[in-house]
């Protein structure tokens, strides 16, 4: 089972407000991430929330995705990627690494991702748009202890730097993997054109 582990769990310090939570076209930016994860090949969605996770879990309640919290979300994104990776169960196959504030993101990327895993038999799975690396990640599950016990000041970079061997980059025409929304100019221009 691969499992799309979408991070919604930080605080949106640079955004001033949950930017999670913000109007994405007629949703909210966290449904929009949510719904491209359920609109993927992934077979399951785990949502790790942390700051504002009632609010957040509120939006998502109808969403059929299943939910974490990660209690250390100040120590940053690896502690809820490990806070993810914990609460898969023992089917989980690989997962796909979705941040919550890409909503741009179109399923077809995740696809192109889940693809590359199943054909290329790497473990490690990153998508590259124009020579650079950008997100979804997708890992297998041979690394889940591993990913627990890595440092969350120094990132999911570590087990990429451990295994460059079993890493596979996967070109995709989107250069959408290499944006996300952290400040308020960032958020004015991901908004849908009308």
């Amino acid at each position: 089972m691969i499992w799309a582990v979408v991070l919604a769990a930080g605080e949106s310090r640079r955004m001033g407000t949950q930017k999670l939570l913000l109007p994405f076209g007629e949703t909210t930016v966290v449904e929009a991430v949510v719904a491209t994860a359920r609109g993927s090949r992934a077979d399951r969605v785990m949502v790790v929330l942390g700051s504002d996770a009632g609010e957040v879990r509120k939006k998502l309640e109808s969403s059929g995705a299943a939910f974490t919290i990660n209690e250390d979300y100040a120590r940053g994104m690896l502690s809820s990627v490990q806070a993810g990776f914990k609460a898969l169960g023992g089917d989980a196959e690989a997962a796909v690494v979705m941040l919550g504030d890409q909503p741009f993101l179109p399923a077809k990327v995740v696809d192109a991702v889940i693809e590359a895993y199943r054909t290329s038999g790497k473990g490690i799975v990153i998508p590259v748009c124009r020579g650079r690396r950008g997100h979804p990640v997708l890992v297998d599950m041979k690394y889940r202890d591993e990913v627990l016990g890595l440092d969350p000041a120094d990132g999911l970079r570590q087990l990429m730097r451990a295994h460059p061997g079993d890493i596979h980059d996967v070109e995709v025409e989107n250069s959408n993997i290499l944006r996300d929304m952290d400040t308020p100019e960032d958020y004015r221009a991901a908004l849908p054109r009308r």
